[in-house]
């Protein structure tokens, strides 16, 4: 596909499968149409070694295939409400920041779509794994804001007078 002057050819949308995911998505979407540009869908599944430490005294290979079968379905019915075809679905073990990377650029991506947490601080602007696909992407990174809601505590301390 020859490059539009400003515009998108190809999104890729990177997510968590979790509520989030579909404020993150939302923000795809509407580039993709924006743009015409094709709209991918990526989720990384970090390997419970590698989330423990890889310490872990125990054969874990049957937990980490349910955990696969388990993410592939919910992705499939995720990139459904999006209509996101099966060929245009991702699902990898491996550390987030570098697959989405690597993702993104095997499919030509000209934007990653990840959601961030914000949290207080410079250093803390980006979470982990969008910080990790800001800094290591060779092309734009949107990262769209998520989980700024008010705490249950606060929430019951709100609604008191």
């Amino acid at each position: 596909m020859p490059e539009v002057e400003g515009g998108y050819q190809r999104i890729m949308l990177a997510v968590d499968l979790t509520e989030e995911s579909n404020k993150v998505a939302e923000r795809a979407l509407a580039l993709s149409r924006a743009f015409n540009a094709e709209l991918h869908i990526v989720h990384v599944i970090e390997p419970l070694s590698l989330a423990y430490g890889g310490d872990i005294p125990m054969d874990l290979s049957s937990v980490q295939e349910q955990i696969h079968d388990q993410a592939k379905s919910h992705l499939a019915e995720f990139a459904a409400t999006l209509n996101v075809p099966a060929e245009h679905q991702y699902l990898i073990f491996g550390r987030p920041e570098s697959e989405i990377q690597r993702a993104a650029e095997a499919k030509g991506a000209d934007v990653i779509v990840v959601g961030s947490h914000g949290r207080h601080g410079l250093a803390l602007l980006l979470g982990s794994t969008a910080n990790g696909v800001l800094h290591g992407a060779n092309c734009d990174v949107l990262a769209v804001r998520v989980g700024v809601q008010k705490t249950d505590q606060e929430t019951e301390s709100s609604g008191q007078s």
